[in-house]
This record gives structure tokens, C-alpha cells and sequence, in this order.
């Protein structure tokens, strides 16, 4: 099944590329929330996204793959004579591939050949800015190759983004040294652990200031780094393209009361995430693990955004985050691609369940109000108050109870500065701890009163 888009091509890039996704037959009911369509659109979206001028897709059903070319002859043959009048320089193929039906594909068709797996880690390589974002694809790139044919290892010391599967020097293939493939695989993983280890003591760090953490998570191209600059007036590329984020950025960001929370946006998920990607990615996502609140953004105009929403939470479930453990709340982002109808009841339906999920705008910033004024609750409803008096002359201890509290009143009294805290429960004991007897928990004085 070949499909055209208009004028004959997605993407006015300098390489041309054909896209075959491969739809197996025996995908059950459950795996096929998304159609054969959607796949391929999806398949060009990532195709596009590393620069390649789409000039054909189409897909193959699959009832039994051949173990030589994954396909059958005659879409072999079909795609051959497709490659021979449009002479792309790469067919991406929306499935994996075993080395052999890759080295197959590519003697038969005469281009280079991509699996979905190389073409998401080619995506990777070339949007990692940061040290740990490069050390983590890196890591995911070499366990995919550890057993593939390749040119030769003298890209992995490369400065430049992506790993060469799109070209570059040393064009014929090679056999991989494994034994410096696998110093390389254990070096990364020691600096990974180190990485690890300076992230967590930067997460102690913050635990001695009472600021939550509230993780962005989503689909990929949901428009997580758009909401996040929105709220934190931040500068995080954000672009309408698939994995315009890979790093994790984290922002102080205000509430509508005053209180402060970190916002950590973190890398977007994709359906059949490869595993090697989700394992390299751990310590980034640990941020999530580790955040009071996780919202789940969503790109609610999109049609796919259910299928889109079990994949995430499929991920989520997969990284051991615990929906008990901490508010997993739905952002319902896009609604100005919506009817007006529709995205009016959305916005109405903000007020009337405040505590559901929260429609908006990251693009005008409608909603955006609700959202923050819904993670204060969320973040006030775990709080416990007390009552502190100080003596006027305690301007540091004045201090130090602003900005590790949440002071809801003050009064001025011949006794003291009594202040009415809100406290998160991870922070009582640090309060106790330097103000004693001071420090009393409302409840027992409303008793005492």
C-alpha cells in the first residue's frame, strides 16, 4: 500500500528518503489502538525530524517474517523498482531489523537501510546538548550496535551530533572490535553512575529547601517544552518536531500564593520506545521518580491521544512510577486546535472540576492559571500548619521561616511575630529541629483555645 503525500513529498530536505512501515497481521486488538496510517505518518514525522526529504511511503502487510529480509520478495522487489526511479540515499524501515536482513535490504535496494531503533537513536544523537544527555545516547547507541556490522568505530570520539548511520567516512562495512566496543560500553557506564551520583546530591541539595518538584511528562511533540517555557519564562528549544527535547532542564517557578516549586522537563516518550533507549535514559528519568508531582501532558488535539496516553503511562509503569506514590495529573495541552465549541466546555469544565484534568493553551496560555492555581492545591493539601512566635528582634530566624515555609498569616503582637506556617511533612523536623517549643502544630492550639 503506497501513499502519496501532496505534490509527492513531506519535507524539502537535501537527502531523499523512502519510508516502509511494516504492519504485522498479528497484532492484537490491543496493539492496534493505533492504525496502519497513523504508524506510517508517524514513521515519516521521525523521518522528518532528522532532515530527510520524504519522497514515498508506503506499508507491508506482514502476515510471517522472512528471516532474510524481515519482508516478502515481492515488496522487496516492489520497493527495489521504487528505489530505482527515485534513487533515495536512505529506506527507513518502521520495524527491527536483525544485521543480516538490514546487510540484505541493502545490497537488494541499493541505498542505506534504517530501523526504527537506529533512525530514533540517529534523532537522539543530533538533539543531545548536554554531557549526560550525549553519554546516555552514546551508551544506547553501542548496545544496539554491539552485534551489528558497522564502518568502524572512529565516530564514537566524534564532537558532532548524530552516530553515522545517515553516512560519513568509511563507507564500507566493517565488523565492530567488541572488545573496544565493550571498554567504551563500561566507561560510559561509569561516568553514567557518576553522573548519577552528582544528580542525586543535587536532589539532596534541594530537599533542604522546601521547593516540590513538578516533572513534565508526555508524549513526544505533546508540547511539554512549550509549556514549560510559558510557565518559567525559559528559553528550552521547543520546535514541531518529534524529540526536540532530550535534555533534562529544570526552573523555579512561582504559584499564584507565592509558593515556589521546581518545573523539570524531561525527554518525550514515543510508542515501542526502543528498550536500549529506555535503560540509557534511567538516570535522566529519575527526575520523575523523585518529583512530588508528575503532569502528564497531553496533546489533546492530536488523534491519536489516547493511544498516545497508554504508551506514556505503558512507560511510566515500565520506570516503577508509582500513581500512589505521587498526584499523576493530566495537562490537557493544544485545545487552540479545537473547535471553539469544544475547547470553551473545556475550559469551563477547568472551574467546575478543578481537581480533574486541566485544559490549555501552552501556545496562548489559556488554562495556564487553573493549572498553577491546581498544583497549589495539590501541594497545600499535604501540608500541615503550625504556629510559630518569634521575638521581634529574630529577624533571621524571620528569614529563615519565609523562605523554608509557607506563611498564610502574620500578626504583629506585644509578645512576638506570630507567624501561621504551612509546612510540608519532609520539612517538620528541620522546623523543630531550630525552633523547639516555638513551633506548634494548630491543631493542638486550637484545643488549648
Amino acid at each position: 500500500m503506497r501513499v502519496k503525500a501532496k505534490g509527492g513529498q513531506w519535507h524539502a530536505g537535501s537527502r531523499r528518503a523512502v519510508v516502509l512501515h511494516v504492519e504485522y497481521k498479528s497484532r492484537s486488538a490491543k496493539q492496534r489502538s493505533r492504525t496502519a496510517d497513523d504508524r506510517l505518518a508517524e514513521s515519516v514525522n521521525l523521518t522528518v525530524a532528522i532532515g530527510l526529504h520524504v519522497v514515498e511511503a508506503m506499508i507491508a502487510p506482514l502476515a510471517k517474517p522472512a528471516p532474510a529480509t524481515l519482508i516478502g520478495a515481492g515488496k522487496v522487489d516492489e520497493i527495489k523498482s521504487i528505489c530505482a526511479a527515485l534513487e533515495p540515499e536512505l529506506v527507513i524501515v518502521n520495524a527491527a531489523l536483525s544485521p543480516v536482513q538490514q546487510r540484505n535490504l541493502e545490497r537488494a535496494w541499493g541505498a542505506k537501510v534504517l530501523d526504527r531503533t537506529a533512525l530514533i537513536l540517529e534523532i537522539f544523537g543530533e538533539r543531545a546538548r548536554t554531557r549526560e544527555g550525549r553519554l546516555q545516547v552514546e551508551l544506547a547507541h553501542l548496545t544496539y550496535q554491539r552485534s551489528r556490522l558497522v564502518r568502524s568505530w572512529t565516530h564514537l570520539e566524534r564532537q558532532r551530533g548524530g552516530f553515522g548511520f545517515l553516512g560519513g567516512p568509511g563507507e564500507t562495512q566493517i565488523e565492530t572490535d567488541r572488545r573496544l566496543i565493550g571498554e567504551r560500553i563500561a566507561k560510559l557506564r561509569k561516568e553514567l553512575e557518576a553522573v548519577k551520583r552528582t544528580r542525586g546530591l543535587h536532589r539532596q541539595a534541594r530537599k533542604r529547601v522546601p521547593y516540590p518538584v513538578v516533572a513534565l511528562v508526555g508524549y513526544t511533540n505533546a508540547g511539554k517544552s512549550t509549556l514549560f517555557n510559558k510557565l518559567t519564562s525559559a528559553e528550552v528549544f521547543a520546535k514541531d518536531v518529534l524529540f526536540a527535547t532530550l535534555d533534562p532542564t529544570m526552573r523555579g517557578l512561582a504559584l499564584p500564593r507565592g509558593r515556589k516549586v521546581i518545573l523539570s522537563d524531561t525527554v518525550g516518550f514515543i510508542a515501542d520506545l526502543p528498550t536500549q533507549l529506555v535503560a540509557a535514559f534511567r538516570a535522566t528519568l529519575e527526575e520523575v521518580l523523585e518529583a512530588d508531582i508528575v503532569l502528564h501532558v497531553r496533546d489533546i488535539a492530536h488523534e491519536e491521544s489516547e493511544a498516545q496516553k497508554a504508551d506514556v503511562l505503558k512507560v511510566l509503569d515500565e520506570l516503577g512510577v508509582d500513581e500512589e506514590a505521587r498526584p499523576l495529573v493530566e495537562v490537557l495541552n493544544k485545545i487552540d486546535l479545537l473547535p471553539e465549541e469544544t475547547r470553551k466546555g473545556l475550559l469551563a469544565r477547568n472551574l467546575a472540576r478543578p481537581d480533574g484534568p486541566t485544559a490549555v493553551s501552552a501556545l496562548s496560555g489559556e488554562g495556564l492559571e487553573s493549572l498553577r492555581l491546581m498544583l497549589e492545591r495539590l501541594l497545600g493539601s499535604a501540608e500541615q500548619t503550625f504556629v510559630l512566635t518569634l521575638d521581634h528582634a529574630d529577624g533571621a530566624g524571620l528569614a529563615w521561616a519565609y523562605e523554608h515555609g509557607h506563611v498564610r498569616e502574620r500578626a504583629n503582637r506585644a509578645t512576638g511575630i506570630r507567624l501561621r506556617l504551612a509546612i510540608d511533612p519532609q520539612y517538620i523536623d528541620r522546623f523543630l529541629s531550630r525552633y523547639g517549643h516555638k513551633l506548634v502544630f494548630e491543631q493542638a492550639v486550637r484545643k488549648v483555645s
